[in-house]
C-alpha cells in the first residue's frame, strides 16, 4: 500500500536570490560591471615548480595557485559555477557542456562496476536511457526504477550494492513532486548519496536546503531562458567537485564535457533576472491551469489543490515563485494531442511545437512520443505518461489574456469547450 507523502513543516525556505546577490557583487577584470570572457585554453605559470604543482592537483584556483587548462577550470566558467553554488546553497559547483553531461558524470563518479542506483521511474527520457540502457552495458551499473512518491517502495529497492538515490524535484513530464526531506532521511540512513535534478524548479525548490547531497541542472532550460545554449551544472560540496576534476579518475576531467567560456558569460547575464522570469512563468501556468480545470479538462499542475502533491509542494517551495512554469493537458490520444498542438502553433501562434522548456515563448510537445520516447511502453504506463499527454512550458510573451484566447479558440475548434461569440471564458478583454 502506498504511503501518503510525508509533509513536514519547515521554516520558510530561504530565497536563494539573497545569497546569489551577495555572490555576484564582484568587479570584472578591468573594473567592468560584468565579468570578462577568458577565452584562453591554457594558462601561464610564473615558475616551473608552480606548473608542476598545479598539474598534480596540489595547487589551483582554491589552493594558492592559478588556472591550468581550460578542461580543468576556466575563470569565466568558474565564476558562473560560483553563482550556481550560491543559487543552490552548496559549497561549490561545476558547469558542464550539457545537462546530460552533468547527470552522467555525477553518476559515473559516484558508482563503480557492480554498484546499484535506485531512481524515480519518471525522469527525463535521456536520463532513463542512461540508467536503463547505457550504464548496465557500458559500466556494469544497474538501476531499479521505483515510484518515488511511495517511500516504502523506495526503501524496499535498496540493496547492499546501492550507492545513489536519484529523483527529479518535479518529475518530467508527470509533475509529481519528490519528498526530498523524506528521501534524504532514507538515503542517509542507508549511507547513500541523494542526487536531485532541479531543472524544472530553479529558485522554486532548493534541494540542498531540504537534505539533498548533489543538485544537477540542465541550464539549457529555465536558467538559460532563451533556448540558445546547451549547458548543465553540478552543485555539491567542494570535495565532490574536486573528485570530478581529478587527473586520474575524475569523470569531468577525463570525459571532458567542458563548457565554453562564451556560453558561461552569456548564461551569467541571465542569472540576475531568473527570479523575475520564474515568477512570471509560474503566474501564467497557474492562471492557465485554473481556467483549464474550470472547463473540465484533464490538466495537471502542482499549483492546483487537486494535484496529489499540492500540499507537499506548498511546504517545500519558496512561495515567491509559485508552482513552476509547466503544466500538462491529457488529450487521451496522440492524434488529438498533435491536432491541438498543430492548431496552436500554425493557426493561432500560441506557441511552438518543440521539445525542451523554459523558453520565453510557450513550447509544446507530446511527451510519450518525444522526450519520454526512450522509455518502454510498459514503463511509460507505469509512470502515468499517456499517449496524448501534452507538456506545455508556459512562456511570458504577449499578454496572458491574448494567449488564453488563442488556446481557448483551439480547444473550441476541437469541440472540447463551448463555443462563445464574445471573449473566451476567463478573458477580460475582446482585443485580439
Amino acid at each position: 500500500m502506498k504511503n501518503k507523502p510525508n509533509v513536514v513543516k519547515h521554516p520558510r525556505v530561504k530565497n536563494p536570490v539573497e545569497t546569489l546577490a551577495n555572490t555576484r557583487h564582484e568587479f570584472g577584470e578591468h573594473g567592468g560591471v560584468n565579468m570578462s570572457i577568458e577565452a584562453s585554453t591554457t594558462f601561464t605559470a610564473m615558475h616551473p615548480d608552480v606548473l608542476a604543482d598545479m598539474f598534480h592537483g596540489d595547487k589551483g584556483p582554491d589552493k594558492g595557485g592559478c588556472y591550468l587548462y581550460g578542461r580543468h577550470f576556466n575563470p569565466t566558467v568558474y565564476s558562473l559555477s560560483r553563482q550556481l553554488a550560491a543559487l543552490e546553497g552548496t559549497e561549490a559547483a561545476y558547469c558542464t557542456a550539457s545537462g546530460m553531461a552533468a547527470i552522467s558524470a555525477t553518476l559515473i563518479q559516484l558508482c563503480n562496476t557492480g554498484d546499484h542506483i535506485v531512481s524515480a521511474h519518471t525522469v527525463y527520457g535521456g536520463t532513463y536511457a542512461l540508467m536503463h540502457d547505457m550504464l548496465p552495458v557500458k559500466n556494469g551499473i544497474t538501476t531499479t526504477l521505483v515510484d518515488i512518491t511511495d517511500l516504502e517502495e523506495v526503501e524496499a529497492a535498496i540493496t547492499e550494492k546501492t550507492r545513489v538515490l536519484y529523483a527529479e524535484s518535479i518529475a518530467n513530464p508527470t509533475l509529481r513532486v519528490a519528498d526530498i526531506p523524506a528521501l534524504s532521511e532514507i538515503a542517509h540512513r542507508h549511507n547513500l548519496t541523494l542526487v536531485i535534478d532541479n531543472t524544472f524548479s530553479p529558485l522554486i525548490i532548493s534541494p540542498k536546503q531540504l537534505g539533498a547531497d548533489i543538485v544537477v541542472h540542465s541550464m539549457t532550460k529555465f536558467i538559460g531562458g532563451a533556448s540558445d545554449h546547451i549547458a548543465g551544472a553540478i552543485c555539491a560540496d567542494k570535495e565532490f567537485i574536486l573528485e570530478l576534476m581529478d587527473l586520474h579518475t575524475g569523470a569531468l576531467m577525463l570525459l571532458g564535457p567542458t563548457m565554453d567560456p562564451k556560453v558561461a558569460y552569456d548564461i551569467s547575464l541571465r542569472i540576475p533576472h531568473l527570479s523575475l522570469r520564474m515568477a512570471e512563468h509560474g503566474k501564467r501556468a497557474q492562471l492557465f491551469a485554473e481556467r483549464l480545470k474550470e472547463l473540465g479538462l484533464k490538466v495537471t499542475y502542482p499549483g492546483l489543490p487537486e494535484h496529489p502533491d499540492h500540499g507537499l509542494f506548498s511546504e517545500l517551495h519558496c512561495a515567491d515563485y509559485g508552482y513552476g512554469g509547466i503544466l500538462t493537458l491529457d488529450m487521451g490520444a496522440e492524434e488529438a494531442a498533435n491536432q491541438l498542438m498543430d492548431m496552436l502553433q500554425n493557426d493561432y501562434h500560441f506557441g511552438y511545437l518543440a521539445v525542451s522548456l523554459g523558453y520565453f515563448d510557450t513550447l509544446m510537445s507530446c511527451s510519450g512520443s518525444t522526450t519520454s520516447s526512450e522509455m518502454t511502453e510498459e514503463d511509460k504506463a507505469e509512470a502515468g505518461i499517456s499517449p496524448g499527454l501534452v507538456r506545455m512550458s508556459l512562456g511570458y510573451t504577449g499578454t496572458s489574456e491574448q494567449r488564453w484566447r488563442q488556446l481557448y479558440k483551439a480547444l473550441e475548434r476541437m469541440g472540447l469547450v463551448q463555443a462563445v461569440s464574445g471573449p473566451a471564458p476567463g478573458s477580460e478583454s475582446r482585443a485580439s
